[in-house]
């Protein structure tokens, strides 16, 4: 029987950041996961981009993955929020001395990045593809038998499965939820001028528009990826316009000034909803991620949700490990809870508040955004407290997020 600190179920980017997160501080952890790595690195299996924050960022490269990941994201120095094509909107732009917002990766890159350093950890042991049937977690400890008839065990199991997580279901953590009945549609673009190093985010009745900068193409074409929310009902119609009208579109959502667009991936859409657990713990189980979890991507924030929860959780287990706890012991798992409830909460708030503003038809309704967005743009601190969170930068920061080993 093969044997771990921790087990976690779910290989996806947060679940691999937290074992090598634990491996840069000697806790050992086995990811399961029914995922064929192959399938999962190959080019055309994820074209989403993320943004990862400025504070994400500094925990990459605080447990080694960020030296693998230099040089392939796009910094994003600015983001501009418009009603519309409205002139009169609101931008983000940190000090010089500030550095970017964040960052922009493509997800492959992310993957393979973790994948890589995840094999190069001693203390992580990946069991990859590998299915779980049956889980068992008690007062000494946590089984899981996979479907090969191996066994193995650990003393914490962590939930990293994602959204439709069967371990917190199992665990009987029934979360909030609902729909937005909206898609996301997903697809990257080649354009005439460049970006600028600008993220946009423009919001039409129908839904949001991101255009998020990414780096140039090998062929030095200026590249963006574009999130268009659309009403569920009209999704699959946009999806079956030609590569020519569906770029013919895109460029009009832009008002054309990236001059000409061509589709450069393929395109993509996903359901968007929202979901928030109650409670990320039980008997020797957290949440971390989607799992516990899912938001609207109109900040930009899911991943970087999932980020905080990796370094909560591992400032809290490396704490207790120096206090001869181990990892499933009930108080680490209290304050793991206590940490991360408020601040997600309150994210997970704030985009369903501003899906929702931004959402409401109407010459009335659109005249109160700008009025909101200039009063922004009015008040220092306001905007100052808005850059904070793009940045990641709010709230009590577990050390990892502020580049420091715990």
């Amino acid at each position: 029987m093969e044997r771990a600190d921790v087990i976690i179920l779910g290989g996806g980017l947060v679940g691999l950041t937290l074992a090598i997160a634990l491996d840069r501080h000697g806790i050992a952890s086995i990811v399961i996961d029914p995922a064929d790595p192959a399938a999962t690195l190959a080019s055309g299996f994820d074209g989403r981009a993320s943004a990862v924050s400025i504070t994400s960022w500094r925990m990459l490269e605080a447990i080694g993955v960020g030296a693998r990941l230099e040089g392939q994201g796009c910094p994003i120095r600015s983001i501009r929020v418009s009603e519309g094509l409205a002139p009169d909107g609101l931008s983000f732009e940190p000090e010089p001395d500030e550095g970017p917002l964040g960052i922009m990766f493509e997800n492959r890159r992310l993957r393979s990045a973790l994948r890589e350093s995840a094999l190069a950890a001693p203390l992580v042991s990946l069991l990859m593809p590998a299915r779980p049937v049956r889980t068992e977690r008690g007062q000494k400890g946590v089984e899981v038998v996979l479907a090969d008839g191996r066994t193995v065990s650990g003393a914490l199991l962590v939930g990293a499965e994602g959204r439709h997580s069967p371990t917190r279901d199992a665990a009987g953590i029934r979360p909030a939820r609902w729909s937005y009945d909206h898609r996301a549609m997903i697809a990257t673009v080649t354009h005439a001028r460049p970006h600028g190093n600008i993220a946009y985010e423009i919001f039409y009745p129908a839904g949001p528009f991101a255009i998020l900068p990414l780096l140039p193409d090998e062929d030095g074409s200026h590249r963006s990826a574009i999130v268009w929310t659309v009403r569920s009902a009209e999704a699959p119609a946009t999806l079956g316009l030609s590569e020519r009208a569906y770029a013919a579109e895109v460029e009009k959502r832009m008002g054309g000034f990236l001059g000409e667009v061509k589709l450069c991936s393929p395109r993509s859409s996903y359901p968007l909803g929202f979901h928030h657990a109650a409670r990320i713990t039980a008997e020797r189980l957290a949440l971390v991620g989607d799992a516990a979890h899912g938001i609207h991507p109109i900040a930009g924030q899911g991943l970087n949700l999932g980020f905080r929860d990796v370094a909560a959780l591992v400032e809290v287990l490396v704490e207790g490990a120096r206090l001869g706890l181990d990892p499933g012991d009930a108080q680490l798992l209290a304050r793991y809870e206590r940490w991360r409830s408020l601040d997600t909460l309150m994210v997970a708030a704030a985009t369903d508040g501003l899906t929702r503003l931004f959402g409401i038809p109407g010459g009335l309704a659109s005249r109160v955004r700008r009025i909101g967005l200039g009063a922004v743009a009015r008040v220092p601190a306001l905007k100052r407290r808005f850059m904070d969170e793009a940045r990641g930068q709010s709230g009590e920061l577990p050390r990892l997020l502020r580049g420091v080993a715990v």
